[in-house]
C-alpha cells in the first residue's frame, strides 16, 4: 500500500503526522517535499539522489525506529531531481519494504500531484481552525481528480472540542483528531514517535486510530 499524506497548507503538522503514522503502521516514510523537506536526513543517499539517477530507492531507505527515505535540502538537488521518476521509486520501495507513507508537498504545487496519482489512498491533514478548511477542501478535490481515495482527515493539534461533525460533512470522510501535545511536536527531531514514547497518551490513541482507518484501504 502507498498512502499519501497531504495538506492544503504548510505548517499544519503534515510531516509530523506522516512520521508518527509510519511508526504505527509500520511503514517506510518517504519525504517527497523536494524543495522544503522536513524529515531527518542523516548521512547517505536521499530522494534527490534517487530522482537524479544517482542512487537506488531501496538502498536509500534507513533509520530507526521509523524507516525513512529522506530528501535532500539543497536547491541544486531539487533542480536536478526528475519528479517524473517518483512513481517508480515509490513502487520499488513498496515492493521491497511493504507499506509506504508519502509526506507530500503542501498546497497545490505540481509536484504534490505525483504521489497522489500513484497512491492507493490518501489522508488530508488540516488545522482545526475554520479558515483552514478551504485549503483541505482544495486538497480533497485534487485527490479525487487523481483517483486517490480519501481514507480520512486528521485534525491536528486540537484543543477543546474540534468541529469534527462539520469537517466530516464538508469533506465526506471520517475525521481523526490528534490533540496538541509537545511530545508529538518533538517526535521528529527526537526520533521518538509518540506511539513508542508515550503509548498511553491521547495523541498516540489518535495516531493508532488513524492507522486502523488507513489499513482498511489496503488493496486485497
Amino acid at each position: 500500500m502507498i498512502l499519501a499524506v497531504a495538506g492544503g497548507k504548510g505548517g499544519v503538522g503534515k510531516s509530523t503526522v506522516a512520521y508518527n503514522l509510519g511508526a504505527a503502521l509500520p511503514a517506510v516514510v518517504v519525504d517527497a517535499d523536494l524543495g522544503m523537506a522536513d524529515l531527518p536526513r542523516g548521512r547517505g543517499p536521499d530522494l534527490h539522489d534517487v530522482l537524479a539517477g544517482r542512487a537506488d530507492p531501496v538502498e536509500a531507505v534507513r533509520g530507526s525506529p521509523v524507516r525513512l527515505l529522506p530528501c535532500g535540502r539543497s536547491l541544486a538537488g531539487a533542480r536536478a531531481a526528475d519528479v517524473t521518476a517518483l512513481a517508480d521509486a515509490l513502487r520499488a520501495v513498496e515492493r521491497e519494504c511493504g507499506d509506504v507513507v508519502v509526506d507530500c508537498p503542501a498546497g497545490m504545487r505540481a509536484d504534490a500531484g505525483v504521489p497522489l496519482a500513484v497512491a492507493d489512498c490518501c489522508v488530508v491533514v488540516a488545522s482545526p481552525r475554520p479558515f483552514a478548511l478551504a485549503d483541505a477542501v482544495r486538497t480533497r478535490a485534487l485527490a479525487r481528480e487523481l483517483d486517490a481515495g480519501l481514507v480520512g482527515v486528521v485534525l491536528n493539534r486540537t484543543v477543546d472540542e474540534p468541529p469534527v461533525d462539520a469537517v466530516e460533512r464538508t469533506l465526506g470522510a471520517p475525521v481523526t483528531t490528534v490533540p496538541a501535545d509537545p511530545r508529538v511536536a518533538a517526535s521528529v527531531a527526537d526520533r521518538a514517535p509518540v506511539v513508542v514514547a508515550a503509548p498511553e497518551s491521547r495523541a498516540a490513541a489518535g495516531i493508532e486510530a488513524l492507522s486502523r482507518a488507513v489499513q482498511s484501504c489496503r488493496p486485497a
